[in-house]
């Protein structure tokens, strides 16, 4: 073993030795401080058996509060009051023996003893917490200047793991937010002063603040404007602290998605529970990016029974890995025999239709394809819950079945238009129409991601491109919460806030990335059927709900034995375009 390896008897040993020094010094310090530097020969007579009584007493107090078996670079400011603690109790004993044996220590200038006290604690504090300083300062300069913001419990936790060198974020300063700023400005939280958000860019310059770390959880849209104000004082590292998590993830880099997130705020947990608690539920497409939350969701709220169909083999492995109580159907709901089979053993009370495909340009590629899985995948579910007597149908429709412009949108659109007219009996039938969630599968942000990661280009279609986003698990539960107050035919909006830029979404992210200088935006012309704004409204008559968050739009009649001949029609037609446009009018395709 090394000499010069660290062992808890080499400590103990090593501050022993320096506290019998140090004692050494600051009595006889305290001896010069009280006779002025100038100590009369016969006070000097007891003070090898003074020193000799208080290295004792205060060795031993020390090592009775455990000061010794404190690391030299932890040295706290609990130790402190440890440290304060054994040399009151030392000096409190060491006045006791010195008051009972008075003679013995005649003559003694008593006021030594409480100067030798302070000294004392001064010289041993100072070592101790000599080498903590030291490497903080070292870590300081090594780390980077950041700006912490709120002011909570989590805001002294993370002060003090950047002392202790748990990462390399130095708190130069604290931004307060909420309702008690006022309250909060001008404080202290562990040595960092606290400021408002008016000082941001002059504590920014002052400090040279090279990072932010968030310690409240905020809103997407309040969250969206802090980072603007903080990226145009020159941060653009920012991360949001959660000590619950492991350590290599308490730090998380904020995400794109962090900043899109609109959350609804009426949100009725309570209503979804009370329609999903105890119910048998289908759900197809249950391992896409859609119909695995709802399944999760299901789970959550009490489902006495899940059943997940889905003809992607792995989707439905790894559901089935996530929620092992659900039953897995590896089917596909253009297959109508199995489709029945799965009906008839499961007996579903509440079916959620989620199973599509979704892509624009592949479904303008493969026209029929996209008819049979979209269309008649959907006529196939609607009609089997109407044979089984379900309770309730959802159909996950699209913004992109508003005025569509693609062949994906326009099928969807006849699916609606079917579940509106189809003779449902006792089934409930309602379609759900949002726009995009945010890191769904072939979603925008993941390719973003994929692009950014590979040094460029992002390529963005059209500068003016706008798209609506939410979260998946909100807006999962916001189609649950729709469904439950459906009475059957409804076609339900859910509000997804304010459209979104794309090039804005694209510039963020390349700017979260710290990427700004290296990663271009290009542009590369609208891809066939996609057009810049999508619609979440067929026209403005849509009425409202008691929910904020969503809304009904105006039912459309369509004779249900010409819709089913006008669909039939799809199949047997040279030009399926001319055969769409006759269901959907307002279809105006852009190839």
């Amino acid at each position: 073993m090394s000499l010069f390896q660290p062992t808890n008897f080499k400590r103990t040993l090593f501050f022993l030795l320096a506290d019998v020094v140090l004692s050494s010094l600051t009595l006889y310090l305290a001896y010069l401080l009280r006779f002025n530097f100038e100590i009369p020969a016969n006070f000097l007579g007891h003070f090898w058996a003074i020193l000799l009584l208080l290295i004792l007493l205060k060795t031993g107090a020390l090592y009775a509060f455990n000061i010794y078996r404190v690391a030299w670079r932890f040295f706290s400011l609990g130790d402190a009051q440890k440290l304060l603690y054994a040399h009151l109790a030392a000096y409190g004993l060491f006045g006791i023996i010195m008051f009972a044996q008075l003679d013995i220590f005649t003559p003694f200038p008593r006021s030594v003893v409480g100067i030798d006290l302070v000294l004392s604690l001064v010289f041993i504090g100072l070592l101790r917490i000599s080498k903590r300083y030291y490497l903080e300062q070292q870590h300081q300069v090594q780390s980077k200047s950041t700006l912490i913001i709120g002011v909570n419990t989590k805001t002294s936790q993370l002060i003090k793991s950047a002392l202790n060198q748990e990462h390399h974020y130095f708190a130069s300063a604290i931004l307060a937010l909420g309702d008690n700023v006022n309250n909060q400005v001008g404080t202290y939280v562990s040595g960092v002063r606290v400021y408002g958000l008016e000082s941001l860019e002059l504590v920014a310059k002052e400090y040279g603040v090279e990072a932010a770390i968030l310690t409240h959880q905020l809103d997407g849209e309040t969250l969206d404007a802090l980072y603007e104000k903080l990226y145009e004082c020159g941060i653009n590292e920012i991360r949001s602290y959660n000590p619950l998590e492991e350590e290599t993830k308490q730090l998380q880099p904020l995400s794109i998605t962090d900043l899109l997130a609109r959350a609804p705020k009426d949100l009725n947990p309570s209503v979804i529970k009370s329609f999903i608690e105890n119910k048998r539920v289908l759900i197809t497409g249950g391992g896409g990016s859609i119909g695995s939350e709802i399944a999760r969701q299901a789970a959550w709220f009490g489902a006495a029974k899940i059943m997940l169909i889905e003809h992607a083999e792995y989707n439905l492995y790894r559901m089935k890995e996530e929620l092992p109580g659900a039953l897995g159907s590896l089917i596909s709901v253009t297959n109508v025999e199995s489709l029945e089979a799965a009906f008839e053993g499961f007996k579903p009370q509440i079916v959620i239709h989620a199973a599509a495909y979704k892509h624009v340009p592949l479904c303008e590629d493969n026209i029929q394809s996209a008819f049979e899985n979209n269309i008649q995948g959907t006529i196939n579910v609607i009609d089997t819950s109407i044979k089984h007597h379900a309770e309730k149908l959802v159909i996950i429709s699209t913004d992109k079945a508003v005025r569509p412009t693609n062949v994906m949108g326009a099928t969807k659109r006849v699916t609606e238009l079917y579940a509106q007219n189809v003779p449902s009996g006792s089934t409930e039938i309602v379609a759900v129409r949002f726009g995009n969630v945010l890191g769904s599968s072939g979603s925008v942000i993941p390719k973003f991601r994929h692009q950014i990661e590979n040094g460029g280009p992002v390529t963005v279609t059209h500068p003016e491109m706008t798209r609506y986003f939410m979260l998946i698990p909100e807006a999962c539960q916001l189609v649950l919460q729709a469904a439950s107050i459906a009475k059957g035919g409804e076609i339900f909006i859910l509000d997804m806030g304010e459209p979104v830029k794309i090039v804005e979404l694209a510039q963020k992210m390349i700017r979260l990335y710290g990427k700004e200088h290296e990663v271009k935006i290009e542009f590369t012309g609208l891809r066939p059927g996609e057009k810049l704004f999508e619609e979440l409204l067929l026209d403005e008559t849509e009425q409202k709900t008691t929910y904020e968050s969503i809304f009904i739009t105006k039912p459309t009649p369509y004779d249900f034995a010409t819709l089913k001949e006008d669909i039939q029609e799809l199949y047997r037609t040279v030009d399926p375009i001319k055969a769409l446009q006759k269901i959907v009018p307002e279809f105006d395709h852009r190839p």
